[in-house]
C-alpha cells in the first residue's frame, strides 16, 4: 500500500468515525446533558477549526483563525454540516496530490505565533490523528453517560467498507 493509498483509507475512516460520533451527539438529552453535549460540539469544532488551518497551511492560503476554536460554539447541524465539507475536502485534495508532493515540507505559522515546517504528510497525519484523539474524548463522555460510544476503530471501517476482507479469512 502506498503512503497516498493509506492517506486516503485514514481520511475516508475518519469521514466515517465523525459522522457516526456526531449521530451518537445528537443523541444526547439536551436537558440531562447538556454540559456534555455542549462540551463534546466544542470539542469537534476544536478538530473541525485545526482541518481548516492544516488545509490552509497545505493550499499556501491564510487561515484567518487567531485561536484553535471559534468563540461561538456552532450548532449540531452547522457543526455536522462543516465537518462533512472539510471530510470532502480532505479527500477530494489527496485525489489531486502527487505522491512526490507528500514529502515537500512547508513553513508555516501556528495561531500562538510560532513557526513550524512540516511535510504535507505530517500535516495530514496530524489532522487524522488529532481528530481520533478528540472523537476518544468524547467516546469516553458518552461511556460516562451510559451511552455506547460508536465502535471507532480503523479495522471496524475497513471490515464494514469492504465485508470482503471477513470472507478472505474465512476462505483460507
Amino acid at each position: 500500500m502506498s503512503e497516498l493509498s493509506l492517506l486516503q483509507t485514514l481520511f475516508r475512516y475518519q469521514a466515517s468515525a465523525n459522522q457516526e460520533l456526531l449521530d451518537a451527539i445528537g443523541r444526547f438529552d439536551p436537558v440531562r446533558h447538556d454540559k456534555e453535549r455542549h462540551q463534546s460540539i466544542r470539542l469537534m469544532n476544536h478538530s473541525l477549526i485545526v482541518g481548516r488551518i492544516f488545509a490552509a497551511h497545505l493550499t499556501g492560503q491564510e487561515h484567518g483563525y487567531a485561536d484553535d476554536n471559534t468563540p461561538e460554539t456552532p450548532s449540531l447541524a452547522d457543526l455536522h454540516a462543516a465537518l462533512t465539507a472539510s471530510d470532502q475536502w480532505y479527500l477530494q485534495y489527496l485525489e489531486t496530490i502527487t505522491p512526490e508532493l507528500l514529502s515537500e515540507a512547508l513553513p508555516f505559522v501556528f495561531t500562538d505565533g510560532d513557526r513550524g515546517c512540516m511535510t504535507r504528510q505530517e500535516m495530514l497525519l496530524h489532522v487524522v490523528t488529532h481528530g481520533g484523539y478528540h472523537r476518544g474524548e468524547i467516546g469516553r463522555l458518552l461511556t460516562q453517560l451510559s451511552i455506547t460510544p460508536p465502535w471507532d476503530t480503523l479495522a471496524v471501517h475497513l471490515h464494514r467498507a469492504e465485508p470482503s476482507r471477513r470472507l478472505a479469512v474465512a476462505a483460507e
